[in-house]
């Protein structure tokens, strides 16, 4: 399927975020996620589906000065 992924058209797996996730080598990394513009708390990745078109925000904390 394909999704965009931080503002990029990418073809993705699926069938969850957390899927996604870890296709992407962020499944163990921590990391902010948004679906559609609506925030995903982690706990709900394993269990949300993710569909051709979505769009999946994510962002993580970066350190610098």
């Amino acid at each position: 399927m394909n999704i965009i992924l931080n503002g990029t058209r990418r073809a993705v797996s699926g069938p969850t975020v957390a899927d996604v996730l870890a296709e992407i080598g962020l499944g163990e990394v921590k990391v902010a996620t948004a679906l559609n513009g609506e925030f995903l708390p982690a706990g709900l990745r394993a269990t949300t589906a993710i569909s051709d078109g979505d769009a999946l925000e994510a962002l993580s904390s970066m350190q610098g000065g």
